[in-house]
């Protein structure tokens, strides 16, 4: 059976439940990997930094230009290389904003802290970013989509690296789905 036909058949609380649970998974691997990999509590602290321009320029404002870009490239390009199988309509579409609000930061923290967090920090940028795009399984088969997901992770991996603050990637990778979802969302 199809990864499509699966979540068709499930409800709305069976689906949220498997999505947060995917990301629970993700968070609980980073914690794991991070207790192991970093000689203390405050190394892992330190990936963090409150810096407003940064957050601002290259977490909110990357976001944009690349949501930006991918629905431009969605409208100037066959809609079968962009089509994920109808999986993130069944995930966006009828929910409320709130949930993707809240589904949307979850994703963004858990895979930020386990691919830039604990395997980046440690493995470095080349090993967390194609691990980060073979992660999204499901575009796999699908070129264009694959290709959209591997640029993203060396673009979240190289601002990873160019601010050595953690924050930044998941500030961006928060806006990137949440304004994609409020698309799928609002799409009629």
């Amino acid at each position: 059976m199809k990864q499509y036909d699966l979540i068709k058949q499930m409800s709305k609380k069976e689906l949220r439940i498997q999505l947060f649970f995917s990301q629970e998974l993700f968070f609980l691997l980073a914690m794991i990997l991070s207790f192991f990999l970093f000689d203390s509590f405050f190394d892992w602290l330190n990936l963090f930094r409150w810096d407003l321009k940064e957050i601002i320029f290259f977490g909110f404002l990357s976001a944009v230009i690349i949501v930006c870009i991918e629905i431009a490239l969605m409208y100037v390009t066959p809609e079968k290389y962009w089509d994920d199988g109808g999986i993130n309509e069944l995930i966006f579409q009828n929910q409320p904003i709130s949930f993707i609000f809240v589904f949307t930061l979850t994703v963004a923290i858990c895979e930020e802290f386990l691919f830039r967090g604990a395997i980046q920090t440690t493995f470095g940028y080349l090993f967390a970013s194609i691990l980060f795009a073979l992660a999204h399984i499901r575009y796999l088969k699908k070129p264009v989509l694959f290709f959209a997901a591997l640029v993203l992770s060396f673009y979240l991996g190289w601002v990873y690296e160019y601010t050595a603050n953690l924050i930044i990637p998941i500030v961006m990778h928060f806006f990137i789905d949440f304004l994609l979802g409020l698309v799928i969302r609002l799409k009629k």
